[in-house]
């Protein structure tokens, strides 16, 4: 099982989001640790639910949890999901 790590910045996100979403958010990447393998990322991304972004200098994905994206990195060698940023659509890619 993978755990989860939030950076310093994702404490601010969740100052602009609402509690239950922010309960939604919690349960999900909870989850997604949780059940997180190679094999369960694949089905995500083929489902369009995870998405490797383009022109990074470091390999990040996004997660899409209705109407919010949740920015994330991988570490294999100590099985940690990095959260590094938690937004709406609207500002997830500036």
């Amino acid at each position: 099982m993978y755990s989860i790590e939030f950076n310093r910045s994702v404490r601010r996100d969740f100052k602009h989001i609402n509690k239950s979403n922010i309960l939604f958010i919690q349960d999900s990447l909870k989850e997604f640790a949780k059940n997180f393998s190679n094999s369960y990322e694949l089905s995500l991304m083929q489902k369009g639910k995870i998405k490797k972004l383009k022109g990074q200098i470091e390999e990040l994905y996004r997660l899409r949890l209705r109407s919010y994206r949740v920015i994330y990195k991988k570490y294999n060698d100590r099985l940690v999901i990095l959260v590094l940023h938690i937004t709406t659509r609207e500002n997830a890619y500036r």
